[in-house]
């Protein structure tokens, strides 16, 4: 990983996604300020380089041979968006997917959407992690889905405890932001 897109980054995410106050979580905790980086993974520079700092950090780890990036909506979409984007701009072949929270009633009765993962070593990607729940839920819905999951791989990690749940429950974890990195410890 470059450090110079890995400081910009952190850079664009304190000046855009960095919210002081108090708040509820969605798991329920309270802080004293929010991530809310969709605020940055939607941004038209940050979100090229998160997907060059989430793919950087992958290979740094030894994992450059997963053929797709995802997790559930709404948090990892851009996410898995831009590894898609910036692996093809490295000559990779990575695919992105979709896991909603349950299958669809209607149409294909998908949980996991976009190119098939059955037999696929995947990533399970999420923007922010408090408690782990949601890339576990993801988890779940892929494995029933056939899928082969390599990693789970947050860009910011809160540090409450989701690295120990994930991998708890059997998953390698790798985040690319600390609070330490942005300042929020």
């Amino acid at each position: 990983m470059t450090s110079a897109q890995h400081s910009r980054l952190v850079e664009l995410i304190k000046e855009l996604a960095v919210v002081h106050g108090r708040v509820t979580l969605s798991s329920g905790i309270e802080a004293d300020y929010y991530v809310d980086l969709r605020r940055a993974t939607l941004h038209h520079e940050a979100a090229p380089l998160i997907g060059q700092v989430m793919l950087d950090m992958l290979d740094a780890a030894g994992i450059k041979d997963f053929e797709a990036a995802g997790g559930l909506t709404m948090g990892a979409d851009p996410v898995a968006t831009a590894i898609m984007h910036q692996a093809s701009a490295r000559g990779r072949k990575v695919d992105a997917f979709v896991v909603r929270k349950a299958a669809k009633a209607h149409g294909m009765g998908r949980q996991v959407e976009g190119p098939d993962v059955k037999d696929r070593k995947v990533i399970v990607v999420e923007d922010t992690s408090t408690t782990g729940g949601s890339p576990l839920t993801a988890a779940q819905a892929l494995e029933e889905a056939g899928a082969i999951i390599v990693a789970v791989a947050t860009v910011v990690d809160r540090d409450t405890g989701a690295q120990k749940v994930i991998e708890d429950a059997g998953y390698r974890y790798l985040s690319a932001i600390s609070l330490d990195d942005l300042g929020l410890r």
